[in-house]
């Protein structure tokens, strides 16, 4: 099982903020998921395709997209931050 957490606008965006996704060869890496999660139709298709700006962590550890996936791992998704 992968735990996937969103924060901030995603989670607003999606009205969730926790999910488990089981793990399987369809999630072996962060592009799988982000693919399953597009597959789902509005409004994860536009939170996630095309030019979408997110951040993405793997047990809160920042990663890129083709970064493989474990079973137990937790992904986040969230938007990029700015501060002052």
């Amino acid at each position: 099982m992968i735990k996937i957490r969103y924060f901030a606008k995603l989670s607003e965006s999606l009205c969730v903020k926790l999910e488990d996704m089981e793990f399987s060869r369809q999630t072996e890496k962060v592009d799988d998921i982000i693919q399953r999660l597009i597959e789902r139709g509005e409004p994860w298709a536009s939170e996630f395709s095309g030019d979408s700006k997110f951040l993405v962590a793997i047990n809160q550890e920042m990663c890129v997209r083709d970064t493989a996936v474990n079973d137990g791992d937790e992904v986040a998704f969230f938007p990029p931050v700015t501060g002052g």
